[in-house]
This record gives C-alpha cells, structure tokens and sequence, in this order.
C-alpha cells in the first residue's frame, strides 16, 4: 500500500499551504484527487488489506478525500477573490504604460515662431480686449464713421458701439495712449471676420507690429520685414512692396514674398506670378498721431500686420485654411 492515508493527508495539506499560485493549487489536486492522484490510489488499493482492515481503511479514505477537496475548492476561491481585489491595484512589477503625447499647435507653433524673431529684435509683446468699442477698432485709426474701408472688415457687431475686434490694430492705439514715444511692439491675438471660404475663417489669428520714433523711415520698416522673412523661412527669399491703401497708414504697401514652392518660376499656388501676398505694411498716418497726442513733427513710425494662419499655409504647403480648426489629429500629429 505505501503510505498510509493519514500521511498522505499531511503531505497535502503542507503542500497547500505552501502553493503560491493558482496553477500550483491545480497541480496538487490533481496530484492528490487526480484519476491517478495518491488518495485514489489508496482507495483502489485497500482490497489487497487485510478483511478485518478494509473497513476502517476506506473510511478513513473517504474522509481524507472529503477534506482535501474541500481544502482545494477553499483554496481556488480564495485566490481568485484575492486576484479580483486586485484587478484596480497598481501592478509595479509590470513594465511602464506609455503616456500619450501631445504637442501644441501649428497655430500656436507659428505665433510663437513669429514673436520670438521680433522680441530679438527688440519688439515688446502687447495684449488686450478681443471684444473693442467702435472708438479703437475704427475711429481712432482713421476709419470716421460711414468710412467705405470699413466695408472691408466684415466686422461683427456686439451693439452698436461694440465689435469683436477685426484686427489688432486696437492694441496699437492703447499702447501708445498710455507710452510715449520710442514704442516698438508687436499685437498678437484672434481676430473677427464674417468670412468664410478655403482661405478666410470667422476667427483667426494676427500679429501686428508697430514702431515709433525720431527719424523713423520706410528703409526701416523694409528692414525689418527682410530680417523678418529670411529668419522665418530662408534668406533666398526677396521681398517687394506694392502700393495699397490702408486708412491708418500713408504711404501704405501690400508686402509679397518670393513663392516659396516655385521660387518664382510661376506655379498654380502663386497662380503662375512667382509672388506670394504675406501682409500688409505702411507708415503710420499722421492722423492717428494725432488721436494719441503724438506730435507729428516729431516723430513718425511704421506699422505692419499678418495672418498667422496665412504664414503656416505658406511654411507648411497647406492650401486650406479650415484645415487648422478641424481637430483631425491626423493632421495635428505631423507637428
């Protein structure tokens, strides 16, 4: 017979309560209770004890069995609640999850991009009010009222006396109200247009410069928009000033730049011209001098704006406007 039942007991329950995990539990139940585990081998065997044996032996085994099993089923229950308390728990042994990355913007990468060339060239940066009264978005950069220029900015009205602001021309005039001259700033932030097409949105986002001192000329501001564009995107790129009009600059120049995907040989992006359209520039007008109490004598100064969006479709080969606004982050993940 080889061990007695009382043995083989023993030798189970101490190997239980050492088994640490649920597959070692399985594995000595079937070790024990298995078809060809020991305590069935004990009952099969008990036929060849003696007569006056087998009764007390198969009873003894029956109860053994009884007992193992159900210290085995005990056993799995109680582990398997174990791993189900758990399952919320931080694991330290498993390898580290990777936390999605997110990045900012192109927008934003560009905005940013655009300030920081200026701030190194001497720019301070100046906020304000998205929602303007009529007074700082027109009057005082010399669009009186009825004005047929203010036909061009599509403006969004709050009352009649308040507008989203449709550019950030606003800033320029607060600043100085406050500064006196020298002033060199830049005016980032969204603006507000009833727009919308493949290259215009009802929100999207300037950044506008302005300059003044003593002796201030348009050499200057040339200049600056050389140094500007060449950090921007390359120093091949030239630069030329077509005559415009702005009612808060005079003389006032649309600025083009040399196509930056032809580079002037004419393609269907710079519909075959070799330029591309990049802002809007001009000395500022005596007039709105006048309006801040600058004495126009004295001092003169310049003031340039640009489309951050218009920049970013230029830089990145984007010919779709809405594109930015879309929240496709397929799109959004290439930057």
């Amino acid at each position: 017979m080889g061990k007695s039942i009382e043995k083989i007991e023993s030798e189970a329950l101490k190997e239980l309560k050492a088994a640490l995990d649920l597959e070692r539990i399985e594995f000595l139940s079937t070790k024990y209770l298995g078809r060809k585990g020991e305590v069935t081998f004990f009952l099969r065997n008990i036929s060849k004890l003696p007569q006056e044996k087998r009764a007390d032996a198969g009873k003894k085994a029956n109860t053994v069995k009884k007992t193992l099993e159900s210290a085995f089923t005990d056993a799995i229950r109680k582990f398997e609640e174990a791993q189900s308390k758990k399952g919320d728990a931080i694991d330290v042994s498993l390898p580290g999850r990777p936390v999605p990355r997110g990045t900012l913007h192109p927008i934003t990468q560009i905005s940013s991009q655009i300030c920081d060339i200026f701030t190194k060239l001497g720019f301070d940066i100046a906020e304000g009010p998205e929602v303007e009264t009529d007074y700082y978005n027109f009057e005082a950069l010399n669009f009186p009222k009825d004005h047929p220029a203010r036909d061009m900015q599509d403006t969004f009205f709050v009352s009649d006396n308040i507008v989203l602001r449709t550019h950030t021309s606003p800033l320029q005039v607060r600043v100085m109200e406050k500064t006196s001259p020298p002033v060199r700033i830049i005016a980032p932030g969204k603006v507000f247009r009833c727009d919308s097409d493949l290259t215009h949105t009802p929100m999207f986002h300037q950044v506008e410069g302005l300059m003044v001192d003593e002796g201030v000329s348009f050499g200057d501001l040339k200049g600056i928009l050389t140094t500007f564009i060449h950090q921007m995107f390359d120093d091949e790129i030239s630069l030329r000033f077509r005559p415009s009009f702005f009612p808060f600059t005079e003389p006032s120049a649309e600025v083009d730049i040399l196509c930056v995907i032809c580079r002037g040989k004419g393609c269907r992006v710079c519909s075959k011209t070799g330029w591309l359209e990049i802002l809007g520039s001009g000395m500022v007008h005596p007039a709105v001098f006048e309006n801040v109490k600058y004495d126009t004598s004295k001092y003169t100064g310049f003031a340039f704006g640009m489309g951050v969006e218009r920049i970013a479709m230029l830089k990145y080969g984007i010919d779709d406007l809405r594109i930015f606004f879309n929240n496709d982050v397929r799109f959004l993940r290439q930057f």
